[in-house]
C-alpha cells in the first residue's frame, strides 16, 4: 500500500520536479525586489541564494528627508538576520560574473543555478557627462545610490554660509526614481527656509516634463517663492559639462557656480546586469513583462530599477511588485507550467515639506512586449487638496516606508 501511495504521489508530480528534485535559484542584489523575491522563492519551496555586497542595506526611499535634516541616516539602514532566520542563504560579497550557470563572486566562489534573478539597481555612468567622475563625486556629490553620498550631500548643506547659492542638475530620462529630484528640490528648499533664509536653490533640468509637475510647481509657488527658481531645458537647464576644481556647471546658455553643487548624472543597470549580458545598447535591460525573463540571455531574469519597464516607473514599490511576479513566475517555469498574465501597482509618494505630501499611482499589465497602463486606473493628488490632505499624504508616505521595510526585511 505504502508503495502504491507513493507511486501514485509520483506521477502526480510534474516531470521537471522529478527529473530535478531540488531547483536552485541564486538571487543577486538584497534591495527591495531582490530580497523580496528571496523570501518569496523560499516560501515556495524553492532553493535560494541571496547574493548582496553589503552586510546593511541603505534604502533610497526617504533619503532625501536625511539630506534635509528631517531624519537620522540610522532609519535608513536594514540587515539581512530576518531572512537568515528564515532559512535563506545570504552571502555578502560582490557578484562579478554569470558564465555556465554559474555566478562568480569576488572571492571566486561559483554559486551553480537552475535560474538566476538579478536585481543590481543602478550604477552612474561617470562617462556620461563631461568633467564628472568618481573624483568629483566627491566635491559635487550625486547622492542617487544611498550611504556616504547622502551623508556628503547633508553635510555640504549644513556648513554653507547663509546666503550660498545651490545648483542641484537633474539628468535626462530614464534614471531612477522620476519623483526624486524633485522631492529633493522641495526638500532642500525647505532646508534653507527655515535654516539659510538667505541662501536660493536653482534646478537645472534636462528636459521640460517630469512626475507630478503640475503639483510639484504648485507647491513650489506657494511654499518657496524667491527660494526655488526651477530652469528647464527649454530655458536652457541642460548642463553639458561641470569642473568640480572651479566648482562649476556649464550650461548651453552660460556658466554657474553654487557653493553646493548636487549633480545627479546619467545612469544605467547596475555592473552585473553588464557583465552577465542582460543589458542591451541603451545601458538597461529589457525583459519579457510577464515573467521578467531577460530577452537577452533565457534563464536570468531581471527586475527593478536596472530594467526596461515601460510606463512603470524606477521605484522600491515597483522592484517589490516585480519581485513577487518575478518569483511566482520563476517557480512555475521550473514547474513545467505556464506564467500567468500579471498586473502590477506602483505608488509614489513625494515629500514637498515636512507635512506636505503628493503621489501617483498606477496599474501596469503586459501589452505589446512592455508594461503599460490599465486605462482608468491610477492617478495622482488632486491639484486643490487642502492642508490636512496634504498632511495625511505625507503621514501615508511615512507608514508605506515603514510597511514595506518591515515585509521585505523584518
Amino acid at each position: 500500500m505504502r508503495i502504491a501511495r507513493r507511486a501514485l504521489a509520483a506521477a502526480l508530480l510534474p516531470a521537471p520536479v522529478l527529473a530535478q528534485a531540488a531547483p536552485r535559484v541564486v538571487v543577486v542584489g538584497g534591495g527591495f525586489g531582490g530580497a523580496t523575491a528571496a523570501r518569496s522563492l523560499h516560501r515556495a519551496g524553492i532553493a535560494t541564494t541571496l547574493v548582496e555586497a553589503n552586510a546593511t542595506y541603505t534604502a533610497c526611499p526617504f533619503s532625501n528627508a536625511v539630506i534635509a535634516g528631517l531624519r537620522p541616516m540610522a532609519a535608513q539602514r536594514f540587515g539581512y538576520d530576518a531572512l537568515r532566520a528564515e532559512g535563506i542563504a545570504v552571502v555578502h560579497q560582490r557578484a562579478v560574473g554569470v558564465e555556465s550557470r554559474r555566478v562568480t563572486l569576488a572571492d571566486g566562489t561559483a554559486l551553480p543555478f537552475d535560474r538566476l534573478l538579478l536585481s543590481p539597481g543602478i550604477e552612474i555612468r561617470y562617462d556620461a557627462l563631461p568633467g564628472y567622475d568618481q573624483a568629483a563625486a566627491e566635491v559635487m556629490p550625486h547622492a542617487w545610490q544611498a550611504g556616504a553620498q547622502t551623508e556628503l550631500l547633508a553635510a555640504q548643506l549644513r556648513a554653507m554660509p547663509d546666503g550660498g547659492t545651490v545648483v542641484m542638475v537633474v539628468p535626462p530620462n530614464p534614471y531612477r526614481c522620476p519623483p526624486g529630484p524633485y522631492e529633493r528640490a522641495s526638500l532642500i528648499a525647505h532646508f534653507l527656509k527655515t535654516q539659510k533664509p538667505r541662501s536660493k536653490l536653482l534646478v537645472l533640468d534636462a528636459k521640460d516634463v517630469f512626475s507630478k509637475q503640475r503639483l510639484f510647481e504648485a507647491a513650489w509657488a506657494s511654499l518657496y517663492p524667491g527660494i526655488l527658481e526651477y530652469v528647464p531645458l527649454a530655458m536652457g537647464g541642460r548642463v553639458t559639462e561641470v569642473d568640480a576644481r572651479s566648482r562649476t556647471v556649464t550650461t548651453d546658455f552660460g556658466t554657474q557656480d553654487g557653493a553646493v553643487l548636487n549633480v545627479i548624472p546619467p545612469q544605467r543597470a547596475g555592473a552585473i546586469a553588464q557583465a552577465a549580458g542582460v543589458a542591451d545598447r541603451s545601458g538597461w535591460c529589457p525583459v519579457d513583462p510577464a515573467s521578467f525573463e531577460s530577452r537577452q540571455v533565457p534563464g536570468m531574469h531581471v527586475i527593478g530599477d536596472a530594467i526596461i519597464a515601460g510606463a512603470m516607473p524606477k521605484s522600491a514599490f515597483a522592484a517589490n511588485a516585480q519581485a513577487r511576479v518575478a518569483a511566482a513566475a520563476m517557480v512555475a517555469l521550473l514547474a513545467g507550467r505556464a506564467v500567468q498574465a500579471p498586473k502590477l501597482l506602483n505608488t509614489c509618494y513625494s515629500l514637498v515639506a515636512p507635512e506636505y505630501g503628493i503621489s501617483v499611482a498606477g496599474v501596469y499589465q503586459p501589452a505589446n512586449g512592455l508594461l503599460t497602463d490599465v486605462p482608468n486606473a491610477g492617478g495622482t493628488s488632486p491639484l486643490d487638496a487642502p492642508a490636512g490632505v496634504r498632511a495625511a499624504e505625507a503621514r501615508y508616505a511615512e507608514d508605506w516606508f515603514a510597511t514595506i521595510t518591515a515585509d521585505v526585511f523584518g
